[in-house]
């Protein structure tokens, strides 16, 4: 049972990035025509947060330029508020998508020198978290530099004011796997949710099995590990307590976007639950199994269109009300 409608809101730091998708239909010999979409996972997360109708807001080094502008659009439109983001001469972010036969996408990055990467401390420093019962951050952000380490400080300092989840989205063409694992130890002692997939998990640690991986994060400072596993679902270990929700059955249609709206989907529940804004001292395994079935539920309504369009919380609770009966 929820023990309140809205406890406080949620902040996500991070990225923009524009997916751009080809379009057969328009393409020729010599010619492709691509389709560009507003993504980048701490923006999609921030999306779907808000769509869920968790209070959202987003801290990101937004452009000027065309796909700036895009960003902004998305952002404003889904409800996010942008008032602690900052205007960035540098350009955005633009990932080239190929789709496999699963809808499994893998992308080509232009990111060299742009905004996302570019945090000052004093930016970072500038922002209230009043009111805010999680800050949510990961993927490119925090492991690009200079950005990165300024915003591994800035959590540190603000961490006693807020539960910190973290997700790696782990990106080895563009960063070396030993970045990752050099960092990956300060985030854990960092973080109060470590939220990743089986095949971040598969490049991290290759020889370890999740339930070996969620003790060697434990034992280095992360009380809660979430490994989402596509059809498979999910394992959830808090403390070494486990619990394992399944996937809805879904028509995939692409997989674009819904790591990152599993998370949305768990920080909203936790949220609504009464959990978030500590240290997750109350949160016992029947919260948690209901917040990550939660979550599977909006990872599963994304992969069912294309692209990262994230459900409403109507459209969450009416699949809901179709699975009871």
């Amino acid at each position: 049972m929820l023990r309140s409608p809205s406890p406080g809101s949620v902040t996500v730091l991070g990225e923009c990035v524009a997916d751009a998708f080809p379009d057969p239909a328009r393409s020729g010999p010599q010619e492709l025509a691509l389709r560009v979409l507003p993504g980048g996972g701490p923006a999609n997360t921030a999306v779907a947060l808000a769509r869920l109708g968790t209070p959202t807001r987003l801290r990101a080094r937004l452009s000027h330029d065309v796909l700036g502008t895009l960003f902004r659009s998305r952002l404003a439109g889904a409800g996010v508020d942008l008032s602690g983001s900052v205007d960035a001469a540098e350009p955005s972010v633009l990932a080239v998508a190929s789709l496999d036969a699963s809808g499994q996408a893998a992308y080509t990055f232009y990111a060299d020198s742009a905004a996302d990467w570019q945090w000052s401390a004093a930016e970072l420093a500038g922002a209230s978290y009043d009111g805010t019962v999680c800050l949510h951050t990961g993927s490119l952000a925090l492991i690009r530099q200079p950005g990165g380490s300024r915003i591994e400080d800035h959590l540190d300092a603000v961490r006693e004011q807020v539960t910190i989840c973290l997700d790696p989205n782990v990106r080895p063409h563009l960063i070396p796997l030993a970045a990752y694992r050099e960092r990956l130890p300060r985030w854990c002692a960092l973080t109060d949710i470590l939220r990743l997939s089986e095949d971040d998990l598969a490049l991290l640690l290759p020889e370890a099995n999740p339930e070996q991986a969620c003790d060697i994060w434990h034992a280095l400072g992360a009380p809660l590990v979430v490994i989402t596993r596509g059809r498979h679902g999910a394992l959830a270990s808090l403390n070494g307590r486990r619990v394992i929700v399944p996937a809805p059955a879904v028509d995939v249609v692409d997989t674009v976007g819904a790591g990152d709206s599993f998370t949305a989907g768990l920080l909203h529940r936790l949220a609504a639950l009464g959990h978030l804004g500590g240290r997750l001292s109350a949160l016992n395994l029947e919260d948690l199994a209901d917040a990550c079935a939660f979550a599977a539920r909006v990872a599963a309504l994304t992969c069912s269109v294309p692209g990262a369009n994230p459900p409403s919380a109507e459209q969450t609770a009416q699949t809901a009300a179709f699975e009871r009966l």
